[in-house]
């Protein structure tokens, strides 16, 4: 392989393979909840999670869709003129509310000057069937992917993380999703409680079966104010916080293992110098990339190179 050849499926090219044009996505706060914070399945939520440490300063409830969009849009429209935007509705459960109140705040988000598609981060028990049906109407006219959490393969670490659903819930979600000819992605915490080495890397076995089009990838983190924060500060020997280093191999390790049609389309996340306990990196996503790319090279991998398919 050359060694400024692509040695894993990169979402930017994903991207560029489906538009003409740069596309950006911009965060946008509905104002929804979580079944495992209402009380429908639990109370407080993941125990990881600050959901301040992925919206951005324009990502507020109070505001509606359109003036999130206009704020995104004049963020990002100062370095590219003709750019367009796909509108990512990502803070909690993007599924979780009744039919005829979601249906108009995606509408919404369509109808505003230059959004080309929407992503819909949500969880793979918030998935009605009249809700997959209009996401597969949609999908035909609008660029569309849906984007589950599911953090991790093991009912036992989704328990203790206080997720409210199970790895069957999540394959099925994956696969009915698929099926109706919707970009599926899902979302992979790596690092979380009590997960060896093995067991992490064997998160790659088990998505690579499911008809995944990205993966999200994300190190642990630990955010102030969270119930993983108060657990760290009680019991820090439960938890392994990655140097970064490491993090890179065990990323490394992990996509070889990974179906190689499936795109990455990110390694880490960043979160908020103010929120964020540990492990503090000092590094940007793309820097860390670049550090992957680097790494790749050196060690003469790829995506898949240990991939091996399921026998059917």
């Amino acid at each position: 392989m050359a060694e400024d050849s692509k040695r894993y499926n990169d979402f930017g090219d994903f991207l560029k393979n489906i538009f003409p044009y740069k596309v950006q996505k911009i965060s946008v706060n509905a104002g929804f909840t979580c079944p495992n914070r209402d009380g429908t399945k639990g109370r407080g939520g993941c125990t990881y999670c600050n959901n301040q440490t992925f919206s951005p300063d324009y990502c507020h409830t109070e505001k509606g869709v359109g003036e999130q969009l206009d704020e995104g849009v004049g963020f990002f429209s100062r370095k590219y003129a003709d750019m367009k935007y796909l509108a990512y509705f990502q803070a909690y459960t993007n599924t979780y509310e009744r039919f005829d109140k979601l249906i108009p705040k995606y509408e919404e988000a369509l109808s505003y000057p230059n959004v080309a598609g929407l992503i819909i981060g949500t969880r793979p028990d918030c998935m009605p069937e009249d809700l997959l049906c209009y996401f597969a109407e949609l999908a035909k006219r609008k660029f569309l992917m849906i984007e589950y959490g599911l953090e991790s393969t093991l009912d036992r670490t989704l328990e203790l993380i206080n997720r409210g659903h199970t790895h069957a819930e999540s394959e099925e979600a994956i696969r009915r999703t698929a099926a109706k000819g919707i970009y599926t992605g899902a979302h992979m915490i790596l690092g979380l409680p009590g997960e060896s080495r093995e067991e992490i890397l064997h998160h790659a076995d088990v998505l690579s079966a499911l008809p995944l089009t990205t993966l999200k990838l994300h190190q642990l983190q630990l955010i102030r104010h969270t119930k993983m924060a108060y657990d760290f500060s009680k019991r820090p020997g439960d938890f392994h916080l990655y140097e970064v280093d490491e993090y890179i191999d065990l990323v490394i390790d992990f996509i070889e293992r990974l179906n190689p049609s499936i795109i990455v389309e990110r390694f880490v996340s960043q979160s908020p110098k103010e929120l964020l306990i540990a492990p503090d990196w000092g590094l940007k996503n793309y820097e860390f990339t670049a550090k992957v790319h680097k790494r790749l090279a050196e060690r003469e991998t790829w995506q898949g190179r240990l991939f091996t398919p399921a026998s059917t």
